[in-house]
């Protein structure tokens, strides 16, 4: 019996200016889908040029995805999302480490943005997915339902950003990189076959809405100068900072402590107050964390019941770590099976069942190995 082919889709294809989103868009074509790119425009005020700039926002990157589109030979937009990405993206990212946390605009940037605010009028335009150059694979079982699985490559697997999706989203999404064995350098070889101009294009770095990649300055122009104590763990002033937003748990550089610790050892971040704009720094050992709360879960299908054995990504380009994990009170309660440095609050935990992911939620407080043995 002859199987029949799947349908073609009419597939929106999210095109940065990037080599990913070119190759991901051709793919998807060369499928025979009938696909049209779009390029998003995210800042009100683009810069005309990359010169300084990491990010994907400028108008060169959306002169370089409508090149890629007439070469691919598909329709091509850009589409003003501007005010939503300010609201959903940076005045979120801002507030976050306004209050002491470290947010990951990226996984934001995917739930609000690319498969919220694109995808539904995506939707609403008669389109049946939305493709992106993300490395990443939407496995389709037998009873219709859909499950995100890493990329066939671990090395560029990029399921954690996209571990806020549900499965409502991840039945419109189609990612066409992310079950080929390949590297960036064929990916590249492979654009530059095609035609595509972008093939020998840097690939964005940091947060795109940051061209510079001072995360510092770029918070200390939104938030001002706010002058406070540098801490030890006993409470005894051994430095001071102008903003503690401008530190991150487990960060070791840029401190400026005046005197050295009394055993000699470097100075980790290890707690940042806004209450009272202290941060708190020690031992890297004291940065051991053995559990964690997180907030906001999102389900890649149904949640969890009870508790389970699942490995856990704590940052984007991290590794696995094995915990136990529960849905308490609509909030995830994580348990290491071995204890991890430097996790902090606001950053993303993404629950994995072999390759599947399972889940996101974002952390609100850790314990320490120090404050477990007390």
């Amino acid at each position: 019996m002859t199987k029949t082919p799947p349908r073609p889709l009419r597939v929106l294809a999210a095109m940065s200016g990037g080599v990913d989103s070119a190759v991901a868009a051709a793919r998807a074509a060369e499928a025979g889908h009938d696909v049209t790119g779009v390029h998003l425009a995210l800042s009100a005020n683009p810069q005309s040029f990359r010169t300084g700039a990491r990010g994907c926002c400028t108008i060169e990157d959306s002169r370089d995805a409508r090149r890629a589109a007439d070469v691919i030979g598909i329709p091509f937009y850009v589409w003003d999302l501007a005010e939503r990405f300010r609201e959903d993206v940076v005045e979120d990212f801002v507030a976050e480490y306004e209050a002491g946390r470290t947010p990951n605009p990226c996984l934001r940037c995917n739930e609000k943005i690319k498969f919220a605010a694109l995808l539904d009028k995506a939707l609403a335009l008669g389109f049946d997915a939305v493709c992106t150059g993300h490395y990443a694979t939407v496995v389709l079982n037998e009873d219709g339902s859909r499950e995100l699985h890493r990329a066939s490559d671990m090395a560029k697997d990029q399921s954690y950003v996209l571990g806020v999706l549900d499965e409502k989203q991840l039945a419109h999404a189609m990612f066409p990189l992310g079950d080929t064995l390949t590297t960036k350098d064929e990916i590249r070889a492979e654009a530059e076959r095609r035609g595509l101009a972008v093939a020998k294009k840097p690939d964005s770095h940091d947060i795109c809405f940051i061209a510079d990649g001072d995360t510092q300055g770029f918070l200390a122009k939104r938030l001002g100068k706010a002058e406070g104590d540098i801490v030890d763990e006993s409470g005894t002033k051994v430095g001071s900072h102008e903003g503690a937003y401008g530190f991150t748990i487990g960060q070791r550089k840029g401190l400026r402590i005046g005197h050295p610790a009394a055993d000699g050892k470097p100075r980790y971040v290890l707690d940042i107050s806004p209450v009272n704009n202290t941060v708190t720094v020690g031992p890297v050992e004291a940065l051991d964390v053995t559990g964690l709360t997180a907030i906001k879960p999102r389900w890649c299908g149904d949640a969890p019941v009870g508790s389970g054995i699942y490995t856990a990504q704590l940052r984007a380009h991290g590794g696995e770590t094995t915990v136990t994990a529960e849905l308490v009170d609509g909030e995830l309660v994580v348990n290491f099976a071995e204890a991890v440095r430097g996790v902090a609050p606001g950053q993303a935990i993404v629950l994995y069942d072999g390759t599947r992911v399972v889940g996101s939620a974002t952390i609100a407080t850790t314990t320490r190995r120090t404050e477990a043995l007390a």
